[in-house]
């Protein structure tokens, strides 16, 4: 099946490169080190971050099917380029704290506001049997606008031998996406049996409590929160290990190591969202293979990899320890594609933005929590151990769940 590629179609893949235009992300945890942090209070920030997008997760949601679903992405790219002038004006602790506050501000308002507005375009052109393919499309070029980011990151590290600027530089693409948000037709702003009626804010919250009360899409939203917050928590805990093996590489032996480190830190990720890019459009593919289960299949299989790492990690085997992180990557980006199209086929057009509101609800109160562990462990006993002792509990606590999940779908199918 092939998807229709008009106007709009090159403008939400547009809009998916520019975002990840963010070229402090191949950096972010050496930069916060190197500004003096430690691995507990970064642990603290990125807690603080998530907590802030819980508190406005929801209500940015429902804003959004209410009052207007560019109106909540434009204040979101706004509040972004407020964050960004932050980390680039200052070093200080409780500063890198209004930062992230920002930071989390402004996710809480674009989380499942884009996608929102994509499945509905889907549904007005009659295209929804696409939503898989379409979206994993879409999403390659996010995974390519990464790519671009973290090449050009590290040549402009390698060149000023500095992390800062890169938070300047990032403003830029998030200016040209705002204008880009702008121009998105009229007719997108809101749910499509929703275009010619008032806001009604307590009914579309009922309607949302009443749907995710289902179990089947209680167990989507859950499994899909799940592994995006433990790949959200620990990501940027592999940049120590990115380091040491770029020192394992004979190359640049007289440039100055941190530049070194940057240029090929770059070079790095890279490679890793090529790759990526291409798994978000084999998603359909896989999801088409009608395979028993992929949401908690692939959801493990993550997670042995994110333990594999982790003992790769621990006994300085770092190529080793880099494929696992990679895999773990991999599979998020086969995943999201999937389930958001499961999700989709389960909730309501007029309240989806507001249903992945609330599956970002859950990643972000799961991440907070994994993050302050993550860095508390990694203080304590080193990154490998840290990624080993979350990515086991995190196996066993699924299992449980899905043995619950199971068993509740089980008694409401035979109850009706």
């Amino acid at each position: 099946m092939a998807i229709t590629k008009n106007l709009q179609y090159y403008k939400f893949s547009a809009y998916g490169f520019l975002k990840n235009l963010r070229f402090f992300d191949a950096f972010f945890i050496l930069f916060l080190v190197d500004a003096g942090m430690t691995y507990s209070q970064i642990g603290i920030l990125y807690a603080v971050r998530e907590i802030i997008i819980n508190i406005f997760e929801i209500p940015s949601g429902i804003i959004a099917d209410t009052f207007g679903r560019k109106t909540s992405l434009i204040a979101s790219f706004i509040i972004y380029i407020l964050s960004f002038a932050v980390f680039y004006f200052t070093k200080d602790f409780w500063f890198f704290m209004l930062g992230f506050s920002l930071y989390g501000m402004a996710d809480a308002f674009r989380s499942g506001t884009h996608k929102g507005m994509m499945m509905d375009y889907l549904k007005s052109k009659s295209w929804a049997n696409q939503k898989i393919l379409y979206y994993g499309y879409t999403r390659s070029w996010s995974q390519k606008g990464s790519a671009i980011s973290s090449l050009l990151a590290g040549i402009l590290v390698f060149y000023t031998g500095e992390y800062q600027n890169i938070f300047l530089y990032s403003m830029i693409p998030y200016l040209i996406n705002l204008f880009l948000i702008i121009s998105y037709p009229k007719d997108l702003n809101y749910p499509m049996n929703k275009k010619k009626t008032k806001p009604k804010v307590k009914m579309n919250t009922l309607s949302l409590i009443q749907t995710i009360k289902q179990p089947k899409v209680l167990m989507l939203i859950n499994t899909s929160a799940l592994f995006s917050a433990y790949l959200k928590a620990v990501k940027d805990y592999i940049q120590p290990l990115m380091v040491n093996l770029a020192l394992m590489i004979p190359v640049l032996m007289y440039v100055d190591v941190d530049k070194k480190n940057g240029l090929l830190i770059g070079v790095f990720y890279f490679i890793i969202y090529i790759i990526t890019s291409r798994a978000s459009q084999l998603a359909s593919k896989m999801a088409s293979k009608a395979l028993r289960n992929i949401p908690y299949l692939t959801l493990v299989l993550g997670f042995f990899a994110g333990i594999a790492c982790g003992v790769f990690y621990f006994y300085e085997m770092w190529i080793l320890s880099m494929l696992f992180f990679v895999i773990v990557y991999i599979i998020e980006n086969l995943r999201k594609p999937i389930l958001t199209g499961y999700v989709t086929d389960h909730v309501p057009g007029e309240i989806l933005t507001s249903v992945l509101s609330v599956q970002s609800l859950l990643k972000t109160a799961i991440t907070a929590i994994l993050a302050l562990v993550f860095g508390v462990l990694a203080d304590m006993f080193g990154i490998g151990i840290s990624f080993i002792g979350v990515s086991l509990s995190l196996v066993i606590i699924s299992g449980i769940v899905n043995i619950i999940s199971t068993h509740k779908q089980q008694e409401t199918t035979s109850l009706k």
